[in-house]
């Protein structure tokens, strides 16, 4: 686009694409951060329900007889460890929900951006007609 003081200015598709490809970069951010932490999260709740099934069978085995109880601190240093798990997976969960708002918020950002080219075309065509 040409001005009458010989300025040029990028044509607003063009400017529409870039703005598209940052922010598709960012939704692929975000997408493989969601993935990063739910890949953490799958992987703490399989450590836990094992831990937990471990501290369980232990504590069984210790009040059959069948274990010594000098295993108790092993008993505790699996509750701790079930406890930071439990710790984990909750502030995962936290992330993994912003991750979805962040997304969502983007995904808006880019529609409204979609509506508002579709209008400014219509107004360059009706001012053109007119």
């Amino acid at each position: 686009m040409a001005s009458i003081f010989g300025f040029r200015s990028r044509d607003p598709a063009r400017d529409r694409q870039t703005d598209l490809q940052r922010l598709d970069r960012l939704a692929k951010l975000f997408d493989q951060i969601g993935a990063e932490i739910e890949a953490e999260k799958t992987g703490l709740e399989n450590r836990y329900r094992s831990t937990a099934a471990n501290a369980a069978f232990l504590v069984e085995a210790m009040e059959n007889g069948s274990a010594s109880t000098d295993k108790s601190s092993d008993v505790s240093a699996m509750t701790g460890a079930i406890l930071n798990y439990e710790r984990r997976i909750a502030e995962l969960a936290r992330q993994k929900g912003l991750m979805k708002e962040l997304r969502h918020s983007l995904d808006a950002i880019v529609d409204e951006g979609a509506e508002q080219a579709s209008a400014a075309v219509g107004l360059a065509r009706s001012a053109g007609r007119g």
